[in-house]
C-alpha cells in the first residue's frame, strides 16, 4: 500500500482518515493525510519531528478538530460531539498526567469514575498487567518516569477498549520494561484489539509493528506491512578484494545496479541498493566478470528506509531516534506544548 491510500470503504479498518487537513495559523500540520489501519494489528506510526504525528493523535481522540477531511473509528464516522465513541478507544498521548498525591490504584479508580462503568476489580487486574501491583498503594509522586508510563497504559485500558492509541509508550522504560511493554501490546493485538503506536524509536517499532505508516510534512509517504516495506527498499553489502573495487563497481553499474563504495576503512565493501532476495544476482554478475565476493550481507534497516522516505536526519544521540515533544494526555486530559 503506497501513500495514495485506497478510496474504497473502510470495512475491516479500525482507523481510516481521508484527506485530513489541519493548520495552526500559517503552519500546515496535516496536508491531506490518508491512513488505513486494519483491525487487530499493531500499527507503527512514524515521522520526523514536526511531521504531524501528535496532531493526528489529537484528532483521533477528539482533542482538536480537523479543518477538513474525514475520520472513521472502528468502522463508523467520528466527529465533533461524538465523545461516547471514545469509550471504545483508549489513549495515552505522550507523558501521562496523574494526581501526584494519590496512589496508583487511587488514580485509576478516579479515572474509572469519569468514564464508562468500570468495576474496581478491573483496576487491580490492570495494575498486575503493567507490573505495578507491588507499588499500587504508593503515591504517584514516588514513581519513576517508566512507572508512570506503565500506569498510563493501564489508564488507557480501563474501559477495555477495542482501539488503543499510544504516543511514545516506551518513553522512560528501561530495557526490561520495554520488552515487557512490547509483549503486553503484542498480546493485546493477539486478543483482537488494534494498537496504534506513534514512536520515534525505530528499532522498537521494527520489533513491535505489523504495519507501518510513515508521514513527512503532514502527508503519508508510505504505508504497508513492515516486512514488505523492508524487502522493497533493502540494501546488500558485498565485499571484494580491495584492488577489484573499481571493476566491481563498473560491473554492477553496467548491470543496472546502483552501487557505492564504503569508506576507505571498510576494506573492499560495496553497498548496493537492491532487495535482499536479489543478493544471488549480484554475486552471479560479479562472478561472470571473474570477481568473487568474499562476503554478502542483506540489510533490511528501518532507519535507512525512514531516512530515504522522509529526508529526516538523526538527532545524534545514538539512540536511532528522530525527535518528539508535545502535549500531555491521559484519558482525554491535555496540557499543551507546541503540536506536531
Amino acid at each position: 500500500m503506497t501513500a495514495t491510500a485506497t478510496t474504497a470503504g473502510s470495512s475491516g479498518l479500525a482507523v481510516a482518515t481521508r484527506a485530513l487537513h489541519k493548520r495552526y495559523g500559517p503552519r500546515v500540520a496535516l496536508a491531506g493525510l490518508d491512513l488505513s489501519v486494519p483491525n487487530g494489528v499493531v500499527y507503527g506510526f512514524l515521522g520526523p519531528n514536526g511531521a504531524g504525528k501528535t496532531t493526528t493523535m489529537r484528532l483521533l481522540t477528539g482533542l482538536i478538530h480537523a479543518d477538513s477531511g474525514t475520520i472513521e473509528l472502528l468502522g463508523r464516522p467520528f466527529g465533533q460531539g461524538d465523545r461516547r465513541r471514545l469509550f471504545e478507544v483508549g489513549a495515552l498521548i505522550e507523558a501521562p498526567a496523574f494526581y501526584p498525591f494519590l496512589s496508583g490504584r487511587e488514580n485509576l479508580r478516579a479515572l474509572a469514575a469519569t468514564g464508562a462503568p468500570t468495576p474496581w476489580s478491573r483496576v487491580d487486574e490492570l495494575l498486575e498487567v503493567v507490573g505495578l501491583t507491588e507499588r499500587a498503594r504508593d503515591r504517584v509522586s514516588t514513581y519513576s518516569l517508566g512507572m508512570k508510563q506503565r500506569l498510563g497504559i493501564a489508564a488507557a485500558l480501563l474501559s477495555d477498549p477495542k482501539l488503543l492509541l499510544l504516543d511514545e509508550p516506551a518513553n522512560g522504560l528501561d530495557p526490561a520494561g520495554i520488552v515487557a511493554m512490547r509483549d503486553t501490546l503484542r498480546n493485546l493485538a493477539s486478543a483482537g484489539k488494534t494498537v496504534f503506536v506513534s514512536s520515534h524509536i525505530l528499532g522498537e517499532v521494527r520489533q513491535l509493528a505489523d504495519i507501518v505508516g510513515i508521514i513527512a510534512q503532514g502527508r503519508l509517504v508510505r504505508e504497508g506491512p513492515i516486512e514488505e516495506l523492508l524487502t522493497s527498499r533493502g540494501r546488500v553489502r558485498v565485499r571484494v578484494k580491495q584492488d577489484e573495487v573499481g571493476a566491481a563497481l563498473a560491473r554492477l553499474e553496467g548491470g543496472g545496479f546502483r552501487a557505492v563504495q564504503g569508506s576507505t576503512s571498510d576494506d573492499g565493501w560495496l553497498s548496493v541498493a537492491v532487495e535482499g532476495d536479489r543478493a544471488s544476482e549480484i554475486n552471479r554478475s560479479l562472478a561472470q566478470a571473474g570477481i568473487y565476493a568474499s562476503a554478502l550481507t542483506a540489510e533490511t534497516d528501518l532507519e535507512s528506509v525512514f531516512l530515504e522516505l522522509t529526508g529526516a536526519t538523526p538527532t545524534g544521540d545514538g539512540q536511532r531516534s528522530f525527535g518528539s515533544a508535545g502535549a500531555t494526555t491521559v484519558a482525554g486530559q491535555t496540557s499543551g506544548q507546541d503540536p506536531q
